[in-house]
């Protein structure tokens, strides 16, 4: 008797869909990218329940007769390509004809669409693969798509989803993407009947990310203007050198207006700023990278997360060259900017910065002794130790390449308390930042903001162990919007930080309040304060 049989059709979709429907973001992804290959201007999204009782994807693109309807829910029917040749030059975002089939096969699907022209339209319903109904409808131009129950039949894979508030945020965070990648395109987001997401078209990308982002961080970017290759095109938005992150969750990269993931990518991100950013720290990113469609294969990856470069070199130089650029202008502008002022100063002395090409002064310490004890200048580190008390990202898509080692608290306390205290004569100051200092051993730079951080942070930690800090309320509270990702760790911290004496509740979907803060802080910006302890703590 044969061992080997061939799987039934409606388990072949399934394990078909496993590989293109990891979660309901994955299937507001395919949706949305289905529409704006269809020539979308408009895009509106609905979820309820994170995307597991509902997710309906709604545009005014081309739509689709009844024949192509029905063949759409077919698998590996496309208009996207015709031939094995059209493989190698994909121009489009979708095109392997499996995500209708895939993700009719694990809900309960319904598709409505009409063309333009079309006096009527097409209603199909869908139920676990199995067509069941077929019939004339009068919804306007555009195609809907609607998925209920989503794993319904496949609830081993049901089982692995995350909260509904993970899930609805993965979905935010997807939308966020397209919105970036889109800029033109309308956008919005309802999640569990409130407006989550309301994108007007675009002009330019800046407007876009200043849209999604705040007006805050657009300020810090520095745009991308040049091309460094004749083979690939690269424009966008970077952070300046001072904006940094500590994980890659803002640092976006689009090939040819797809978002993807690549160690190519990111290692040319890296080296573009090379010395410009402090190890561990990740910058700020929205880069878009434009080449020949023949010269990229987006076909190695199930979800089309990764691609594959023709010229992986010409791209990772074409990337470090504008990134270098961009940096440079904004270095000669701060040169500009000090140099006269640093001349007319005689009691400082310029010396060009390592690696940077940057005139900084050293001046002499006003009120600083000349004899300083001890000094624990391991703020990453102590900051590493707050991690231990928070839950860990329940992201899905973390980043788990950023993941290291981190000691606990004990660890820390201990390590501090060891050796003999060193003493240090001081030199001068650093560009009014760093405290320059020498020893028996040597030279030593110490940041003034990070050493005061460290004390900061020790007086926190006595204070959440001794079973709570004292507080201060503001004088008026103040609210702050979030990204999916930053809000919903938040959420899911909110007892740890509210031990801390950060008096922090949630006020909306991604909106958090702050009224109030530890007593021993100075803080004039709670809500600046509150992305501070994100970026160190997340």
């Amino acid at each position: 008797m044969s061992r080997i049989r061939l799987l039934p059709e409606t388990v072949a979709s399934q394990v078909a869909a496993g590989e293109v429907v990891e979660r309901p973001a994955s299937v507001v992804k395919e949706l949305v990218e289905n529409s704006i290959d269809a020539g979308a201007r408009k895009i509106d999204i609905l979820v309820r329940r994170g995307g597991i009782s509902l997710i309906r994807v709604m545009d005014d693109g081309c739509g689709m007769d009844r024949d192509d309807a029905l063949l759409s829910l077919e698998r590996h029917a496309t208009s996207k390509i015709r031939s094995a040749a059209d493989l190698q030059a994909v121009a489009t975002l979708g095109f392997r004809g499996e995500a209708l089939p895939s993700i009719a096969s694990v809900s309960r699907f319904r598709l409505t669409t009409r063309e333009a022209q079309a006096v009527a339209g097409t209603e199909i319903v869908v139920s676990g693969g199995k067509v069941e109904v077929v019939r004339d409808s009068g919804e306007a131009p555009g195609t809907q798509v609607e998925v209920r129950s989503l794993f319904y039949n496949v609830p081993a894979r049901r089982k692995f989803l995350r909260s509904e508030n993970t899930e609805s945020r993965n979905i935010e965070h997807q939308v966020h993407l397209q919105a970036i990648g889109h800029p033109r395109i309308a956008f919005s987001l309802v999640r569990d009947d409130r407006l989550s997401l309301q994108l007007p078209p675009a002009e330019t990308l800046g407007e876009r990310i200043r849209d999604l982002y705040g007006a805050e961080l657009f300020q810090r970017l520095a745009e991308v203007k040049t091309s460094a290759s004749n083979k690939v095109r690269v424009h966008g938005f970077i952070g300046q050198a001072g904006l940094s992150r500590q994980t890659r969750a803002q640092q976006l990269v689009f090939v040819n207006g797809r978002a993807v993931e690549s160690g190519l990518l990111s290692g040319a991100i890296r080296e573009g700023y090379h010395t410009a950013l402090m190890k561990g720290q990740y910058p700020v990113t929205f880069l878009f990278l434009e080449l020949d469609p023949a010269a990229v294969d987006v076909n190695v990856h199930p979800a089309k997360r990764e691609v594959r470069f023709r010229d992986p070199v010409a791209v990772r130089e074409a990337i470090v060259q504008s990134i270098q650029n961009t940096l440079e202008q904004g270095r000669a502008a701060w040169q500009e900017r000090f140099r006269a002022p640093a001349r007319s100063q005689p009691t400082s002395v310029e010396r060009p910065a390592h690696d940077l090409r940057l005139r900084a002064e050293i001046s002499a310490p006003e009120e600083l002794p000349r004899d300083l004890p001890h000094l624990e200048t391991a703020t990453s580190t102590a900051v590493s130790a707050a991690r231990t008390r928070l839950a860990p990202p329940a992201s899905a898509e973390a980043d788990e390449t950023n993941a290291k080692p981190r000691p606990d608290s004990a660890s820390v306390a201990a390590a501090a308390g060891q050796g003999k205290p060193q003493q240090f004569q001081i030199i001068g100051v650093l560009s009014k930042l760093y405290v320059l200092m020498e020893n028996a051993d040597g030279l030593v730079l110490v940041d003034q903001h990070a050493a005061h951080e460290r004390i900061l942070f020790e007086e926190m930690r006595r204070n959440m162990e001794a079973r709570g800090a004292p507080t201060q309320k503001l004088l008026l509270p103040q609210t702050f919007d979030l990204p999916p990702r930053d809000a919903d760790w938040i959420e899911r911290n909110l007892p740890t930080l509210q031990k801390m004496g950060i008096g922090i509740e949630s006020f909306g979907p991604a909106t958090f309040k702050i009224d109030s803060l530890p007593s021993f802080l100075s803080i004039t910006d709670a809500a600046q304060f509150m992305r501070k302890v994100i970026d160190d703590l997340k």
